[in-house]
């Protein structure tokens, strides 16, 4: 890997100018495409301290070997040119989309003599008029089954088009009316478009217009007692309000809008957008993201309009998002000229508009969860993360049971630890277990302390159990008798050290023990100055943040129930007649103080020991303290935490 102050641009010689820069490897091929308000700000941003960097920005730069720019005169000439690199490099280091799944579109293929009606996956080609994409291509079929008895258009390809018309037949759908067989002669080439035109039309949201048209029609055809013909319009008129019932109307006043939401960790992100024509959801598509480097919000959204609409995507009058991106005067006039009209990019805030936002935010995560359980159920991939795990930490052999401790606690009370287990890739939760910790000789401790602490009893219990005999029921040991391949601590170097101690003050050499810091997804061995870096997209990496996440899930559940104990029992220490046995029993039966507090003077003294009296004092004393309880603040987010 190269160093970066060897390529590093002399000082002033970058531009304070708006601009497109790009880093390129020693093979000279471009690895990033960026864009900067401030060439000269931006990119001497990279060339500070690399442990102070992203890990995926200080793999970017330790890759590169050399970095050029070129100055525009304004941010829209710089979205442009970045879009112009982007799809022409295709940059290693770039967020790039790519669909979740493959969604089909109904395709018109107007660049042909007779144009088609077909499903049509893949990339978008010139001269094809698509519509969706829909979410299955049955979806479309039965749409189309719908629509073909009012505009027969040709369906059929391009081998069966050509047979028919050498033997003079055309094929079952020209028979029963569903195609008008051009392909025989019935109709001309010119009435052919014709009917696909109208199709067209129908599907780009004029459809009230084409309903009216039919009604007049079938008026002028009953008036002129051509009653065949009338019922025959009748029933079109019927097959087109089934078609339009298929697409949930969301607005009235007819917008036409692309709705977009993101759900995302630190690693990936899922997209989803659903598309509005004429007031109704005409389709849905989702994209998987790998984010190659630290990106927020607002940065995946202008990554977002720049790929999708840039590749093409017809642009909207309105792009709703969750957030808007640092330019967005730059990306609206951008959008604008895309259309050749204007284009309203922004954030909705109440109504109907923000309400399909959170339908669309809610997609997005099932979406994502979706993803994430694929990935985690595939036994390859599973397979290929132990194996990837095994050599990136010189273990010897696949670490086939994984242990994870974590820690939790609020501003050090109520410290607890949790430890998750997995076997072969998959959770073993009846293993799962839960440590309540005192602390120090003053009640006071720290993360070191309580991962010490847990490592220390979770290993004295496998000592201990080591050998004693099967239980007798089941004809297996204790679950605490079988140790872990590999031991994840959540921390980094002093959260490994404090595990690391008190595995040695046990003699256990037996269990390989790693740590795995959130900020960095920095992996770190005992005794190591420098961590191991794994890529952004390993499967071994994605299985230890699985672990750790659940870990990390575990002990928040094992916290939020112990600090709600300790509020009831707080609250209720002062209850004349209420002893522990008491206020165990009101613990058990309502669960928390929130639920506690909601309870009426009945349902108090519906719990067994609690007669009519202690009741009403308890609900007393309840509600003469909630006015000076102060709720439990996350340190780190400032959020408050639920005590339910």
């Amino acid at each position: 890997m190269a160093d970066p102050s060897t390529y590093r641009p002399a000082t002033g010689t970058i531009p304070d100018r708006p601009g497109v820069y790009r880093f390129r490897d020693e093979r000279k091929r471009v690895i990033y495409v960026g864009k900067a308000k401030s060439l000269r700000s931006r990119l001497n941003s990279y060339f500070q301290d690399v442990a102070a960097l992203h890990v995926r920005t200080r793999q970017m730069v330790l890759t590169a070997a050399s970095v050029d720019w070129t100055t525009v005169s304004t941010e829209v000439e710089a979205l442009q040119l970045e879009y112009s690199w982007i799809k022409e490099f295709d940059p290693r280091f770039n967020v790039r989309y790519r669909d979740d799944k493959s969604y089909p579109s109904l395709a018109v293929t107007l660049y042909e003599d007779y144009p088609r009606l077909q499903v049509m996956r893949g990339p978008k080609k010139k001269g094809v008029r698509y519509f969706g994409p829909y979410a299955h291509a049955w979806a479309i079929r039965e749409t189309l089954d719908l629509l073909l008895r009012v505009f027969p258009a040709r369906t059929c390809s391009n081998g069966v088009f050509t047979r028919a018309g050498q033997i003079g037949r055309p094929c079952l759908l020209g028979y029963i009316g569903k195609c008008s067989a051009p392909c025989v002669g019935r109709v001309t080439e010119d009435q052919h478009r014709v009917i696909v035109e109208d199709f067209v039309d129908f599907m780009s949201g004029r459809t009230d217009q084409m309903i009216r048209k039919l009604e007049l029609e079938m008026r002028a055809a009953a008036a002129d007692e051509e009653f065949e013909r009338a019922a025959r319009l009748r029933d079109d008129i019927g097959a087109l309000r089934r078609a339009m019932e298929k697409q949930a109307v969301v607005f009235g006043d007819g917008t036409d809008a692309d709705v977009i939401a993101f759900a995302q960790d630190e690693l990936e992100a899922a997209v989803q957008v659903f598309h509005v024509r004429g007031g109704r959801v005409r389709g849905q598509r989702g994209w998987v993201v790998d984010k190659v480097e630290h990106v927020s919000t607002p940065d995946l959204v202008e990554q977002f309009l720049l790929q999708v609409y840039g590749a093409g995507e017809d642009v909207p009058r309105e792009v709703l998002v969750p957030e808007l991106p640092p330019d967005t005067e730059a990306l609206t006039e951008w959008l604008s000229d895309l259309r050749g009209a204007r284009v309203s990019l922004r954030v909705p805030q109440r109504g109907d508009k923000r309400a399909l936002m959170d339908t669309v935010a809610g997609n997005a995560q099932e979406s994502f969860l979706q993803h994430r359980l694929k990935r985690a159920s595939d036994l390859s991939a599973r397979s290929l993360a132990l194996n990837e795990i095994q050599a990136a930490l010189d273990l010897p052999e696949a670490p086939l049971r994984i242990e994870c401790i974590d820690i939790s606690h609020v501003q050090g009370t109520n410290v607890v630890g949790s430890m998750v287990v997995f076997e072969d890739g998959l959770p073993r939760k009846s293993e799962y277990r839960r440590f309540a910790i005192n602390g120090g000789p003053e009640g006071e401790t720290d993360d070191t302390a309580s991962i010490h602490e847990v490592v220390r009893r979770r290993f004295a219990r496998y000592l201990e159990e080591q050998n004693r005999p099967e239980d007798a029921e089941i004809g297996r040991p204790r679950k605490f008798a079988y140790p872990p391949n590999l031991l994840v601590v959540d921390g980094g170097a002093p959260q490994v050290a404090a595990a690391a101690r008190a595995m040695a003050e046990l003699g256990i050499v037996d269990v390989s023990l790693v740590g795995l810091a959130k900020r960095l997804e920095e992996v770190w061995l005992p005794d190591q100055e420098f961590p191991v870096i794994l890529p952004r997209a390993s499967e071994g990496l994605y299985l230890l943040q699985r672990i750790r996440d659940e870990a990390h899930r575990f002990a928040i559940t094992y916290h939020r129930q112990r600090r709600s104990r300790s509020m009831v029992e707080s609250v209720l220490d002062g209850v004349p007649g209420l002893g522990e046995t008491r206020r165990k029993a009101l613990l058990t039966r309502f669960g928390s103080l929130k639920r506690l507090r909601a309870a009426s003077v009945d349902d108090v003294a519906a719990v067994p020991g609690i007669g009519r009296r202690t009741a009403e004092a308890v609900v007393a004393a309840l509600h003469s303290d909630e006015a000076t309880l102060t709720p439990a603040v996350n340190p780190v987010t400032g959020e408050i935490v639920d005590a339910s």
